[in-house]
């Protein structure tokens, strides 16, 4: 097989999955036979251009779309190139690895806590998942106080008043992965 026919497959066969057809039904509403379809999909027939735009207008896409190769998009992040949000003084360092996206409504950080100090957050939209990396992390939502090491997680709605405390002798590095539930 083509690497070409591997493509428009591959394409083809997510297309009709995405929209729930079946190939009797790309069939109606395409104008291309089921059989041209099936052997579209398996790799064994390489389609010509006409029918290639049947295809594409009869699932109103782009022609471009059938050939479309995608890549694996890959961001590699080392956190000696991030410059962190400082708060208390230098004592709560954050560094946002994977910034807020509209469309993923998430955003990463790693967060480190100097021995002894309090970060006191405030409310604010969404919800947290903590991931411990190293040390032992305090947190206090309204009064529930829990205490997290190396391995531990946690999820909790942010909308209330929370802190973070450090109330050992060693850093604690922590993932932080905030969700926002809507779009802000």
């Amino acid at each position: 097989m083509d690497h070409i026919q591997e493509i428009i497959a591959s394409n083809l066969i997510s297309l009709r999955k995405n929209r729930g057809l079946s190939l009797d039904k790309m069939s109606e509403i395409t104008g291309v036979s089921k059989a041209m379809l099936a052997q579209i999909e398996k790799g064994k027939s390489s389609p010509t251009v006409s029918t290639l735009w049947k295809i594409a207008n009869g699932l109103q896409v782009s022609f471009s779309v059938l050939m479309k190769e995608d890549k694996p998009q890959v961001t590699k992040i080392n956190i000696e190139q991030l410059t962190p949000a400082i708060d208390d003084e230098g004592n709560y360092l954050v560094y946002s690895f994977f910034p807020y996206h509209p469309e993923k409504r998430f955003e990463i950080y790693i967060v480190n806590l100097k021995p002894g100090f309090t970060h006191q957050a405030e409310a604010h939209l969404g919800e947290e998942y903590i991931l411990i990396k190293e040390g032992e992390l305090t947190i206090d939502i309204e009064g529930d106080v829990h205490i997290l090491r190396p391995g531990d997680a946690i999820q909790f709605t942010s909308n209330t008043k929370h802190s973070y405390t450090n109330a050992t002798e060693k850093l604690v590095s922590f993932f932080m992965l905030i969700y926002y539930p809507e779009s802000y």
